[in-house]
């Protein structure tokens, strides 16, 4: 088995992390600072994906896409990863399931969304439906040659930089009917009709852009707005929980190498008591298990990816994918507080990058499906088909 990347596929990560270095980085403090990406930085910055090939990241070249296998796109997301404030979000992903539209769907929202020219976000979650999609109540009636949509999302990420909203609704209020529908806004700060925008709230992290909450009163869609059929809306959006676990994992690594590397440089130059902080056995060790945590890790990321690439078993991707994300997330949470610990109050100021990290890094064991969650499906999984679909080698 040959765990050697390719020269392409190095080139790949390089491009990634010069990205990183180049143009998101030096973003990071006035995006803390302000909250989110100022508007005066987001057109300026949509161009610089363009112009340095990372558009289309997640789409093949039929989609206007770079045509990337999973390893590939997990090299770079990984190095995108590295920042803060998830800037990240800023070399867009168009929502996979829109592979699965209609030939003008795709015409009229992939293939734009590919190259930047549009953005779309998802609203699934409600006040009182998250972790179980079956007691959302956002309804969807056909009537007069429309739907019509009636409920209130939550958690609604980068609502403020899409011109279009994929809204996840039970068709009738019948739970067995969960349906995808293409809701389009005026423009990336004005809510569509009959539908408004309650608040974006603040969180623990500063994001490159918002959070909404939105009701929506009667908001008409055209029949031709659906996406997929009636009673498909769970399934398109399983595909897309999929590649949003492996991208969550490679962000959380990405931080947490970062941050580990800012701490083992930290604990080199740091010195008391005559020495360097290093030369502590209390120091050593923790640096120690965030090198293992980190090689393991990695280790179960690109393997993941490898294994969607090889067109392994959708089943087995779904539960692999829950495994992943569990873990990496969990490991990412554990060493950057080693990290933030080893540099002490300095890890502790704002300015330095672990401290945001460390903000960042949270929301990794909630969203997309909590830890608990992930436990639930790995358990279910093992429960019908035993220890060996984790265990085996092959």
């Amino acid at each position: 088995m040959d765990f050697t990347f390719t020269d392409h596929e190095r080139a790949l990560s390089k491009r990634g992390r010069d990205f990183f270095e180049q143009v998101l980085e030096p973003l990071e403090v006035v995006t803390d600072e302000h909250g989110e990406l100022p508007d005066a930085e987001r057109a300026p910055l949509r161009q610089k994906v363009r112009d340095w090939g990372l558009a289309g990241i997640n789409l093949d070249k039929d989609h206007g896409g770079m045509g990337l296998s999973m390893v590939e796109q997990t090299l770079i997301e990984e190095q995108l990863g590295r920042v803060t404030n998830g800037l990240w979000s800023a070399v867009w992903r168009a929502p996979v399931s829109l592979k699965f539209g209609t030939d003008r769907q795709i015409e009229e929202y992939l293939i734009p969304s590919a190259g930047g020219e549009r953005r779309g976000c998802f609203a699934i979650t409600e006040p009182g439906a998250g972790s179980d999609p079956r007691q959302v109540q956002t309804r969807a009636d056909f009537r007069d040659g429309h739907w019509r949509l009636n409920g209130e999302k939550w958690f609604v990420t980068s609502y403020n930089a899409s011109d279009f909203i994929i809204v996840h609704a039970h068709v009738d209020g019948d739970p067995d009917k969960p349906t995808l529908f293409l809701v389009d806004k005026p423009d990336y700060y004005t809510a569509p009709p009959n539908t408004t925008h309650s608040r974006s709230p603040k969180f623990m992290h500063n994001f490159a852009y918002d959070h909404a909450e939105l009701v929506f009163n009667d908001t008409p869609v055209p029949a031709d707005k659906m996406l997929g059929e009636v009673g498909q809306g769970f399934e398109l959006t399983k595909d897309w929980f999929v590649e949003a676990r492996l991208q969550i994992a490679s962000h959380a690594l990405g931080a947490a190498t970062r941050a580990a590397e800012i701490a083992n440089a930290y604990a080199t130059e740091r010195r008391q008591f005559g020495r360097a902080i290093r030369d502590f056995q209390a120091i050593e060790f923790m640096l120690a298990d965030m090198a293992v945590e980190l090689y393991a890790a990695k280790s179960m990321l690109f393997r993941v990816a490898a294994e969607i690439d090889s067109g392994a078993d959708r089943s087995l991707i779904h539960s692999h994918a829950s495994a992943l994300k569990l873990h990496s997330s969990e490991v990412a949470g554990r060493v950057v507080d080693k990290a933030l610990q080893i540099l002490g109050g300095r890890g502790y100021m704002r300015e330095n990058p672990v401290e945001r990290l460390y903000r960042d890094i949270r929301v990794d064991r909630i969203w997309e499906g909590t830890s608990e969650i992930q436990r639930n499906v790995v358990g279910g999984r093992l429960r019908k088909m035993g220890m060996s679909l984790y265990s085996d080698v092959a």
